[in-house]
Parts: C-alpha cells; sequence; structure tokens
C-alpha cells in the first residue's frame, strides 16, 4: 500500500475544498512511463466511480482509489507536497522498478545510459513504451518530436545501439507523432544533423 504524507494529505483535502470535491475520492494512477520514470496521473472521483478491483486506500477523510496493475508498481511508493522556493507540487518516491521485465529493462538501461545522454544537448529524449515479441516500441520527445532529422537518429543510432547491445531486440519501431512536435531542434527539411550521427 502507499504511504500519504501528513504535507500531502493537507494540500490535497484543501484542493479538495477549494474544487468543491469534499466527498469524493483521489483516483491515483499509474499511465505510462517516462524519461525520468513511471508518469502519474491524480484526480478527483465521485465515490461511486470505485471499481470492483479497486485497491482503496482509507487515509481517514481521505480515500485514495488505485486500479490493480497500478497498485501493483505503487507498492512502498510514498506522496509527498513539495513546496520551496524553487518548486511546488506532488512528488512519488516509487521503489519498484520502471520494468519487471529484464528485456525491457536492458533496453531502458541503453537509452539511461547511451542515448538520452546524447540528445539531451538536442532537448530530446526517447522513452521507451514497451517491448513485445523482439520489438521495442518508443517514442520521441522534446525537440526530438516533429524534428526531420528523426528518422537519421532512430536508424542510425537509436536502433544500432539498442540492438549492439541486446541482440534480442530484432526491431525499433517509432511511434512518435511527429506532427505533434511543437519545438524540434531541427526542423523538417532543413540542414542539420541527427545528434546520435
Amino acid at each position: 500500500m502507499i504511504t500519504i504524507t501528513d504535507t500531502a494529505k493537507e494540500k490535497i483535502l484543501t484542493t479538495m475544498e477549494a474544487k468543491d470535491a469534499k466527498g469524493m475520492a483521489l483516483r491515483l494512477a499509474i499511465v505510462g512511463r517516462g524519461p525520468v520514470g513511471f508518469r502519474y496521473s491524480m484526480g478527483f472521483v465521485p465515490l461511486s466511480e470505485k471499481g470492483s478491483e479497486d485497491v482503496v486506500g482509507d487515509f481517514g477523510e481521505l480515500q485514495v482509489f488505485i486500479d490493480p496493475e497500478s497498485a501493483l508498481k505503487l507498492e512502498g511508493a510514498t506522496v509527498d507536497y513539495l513546496e520551496d522556493n524553487f518548486q511546488h507540487g506532488f512528488m512519488i518516491d516509487n521503489p519498484n522498478p520502471l520494468w519487471d521485465e529484464p528485456l525491457a529493462q536492458a533496453v531502458q538501461d541503453v537509452l539511461d545510459s547511451e542515448i538520452n545522454p546524447s540528445i539531451a544537448m538536442h532537448r530530446g529524449f526517447v522513452t521507451l513504451l514497451d517491448v513485445k515479441d523482439g520489438v521495442a516500441y518508443i517514442t520521441f520527445g522534446g525537440g526530438c518530436q516533429g524534428c526531420g532529422m528523426a528518422d537519421v537518429t532512430l536508424k542510425q543510432g537509436v536502433e544500432v545501439k539498442i540492438r549492439e547491445a541486446i541482440p534480442e531486440i530484432k526491431q525499433v519501431l517509432d511511434t512518435t507523432d511527429h506532427a505533434g512536435g511543437t519545438n524540434p531542434y531541427y526542423q523538417s527539411g532543413g540542414p542539420g544533423q541527427s545528434p546520435m550521427g
């Protein structure tokens, strides 16, 4: 089960009151993975929206609903609220591994140690979405989303490095919506080179 610090609980209850959400529950879920770990979703839902398989955390005036899949990956996590001169917001300290499948974890390790540091100077990153049947599904983000050099980065950099390190990976597929990129490092059709080249 998760832990919610007193500071986080107080902030959640204050927010519920401000949003006229008293008598509701907080739904917490893992909605994906990003370049720095799990991505989370938190929102208020009516108590009637408790799923039959939801894990329920009872924190006095606060009830937390967590779907079963997220609950497994949130076991032992702590929800806190931080506020200082530099940042404010909810922070989740989650001790669980990003991937529990060794092949996916091996791909993640290559992304973390070789690929993302190389493209960070171009304000980009690569996120692993899944690994199935020897195919790694990735998405580009930041300056790489919408970049005219993304295909070169994929074929000559990302795929080469992953397949060299992990022979079980036969293909790397980019699932990015590059048309949705708002700040690519290199505009499509312009000069430049892949940061992995």
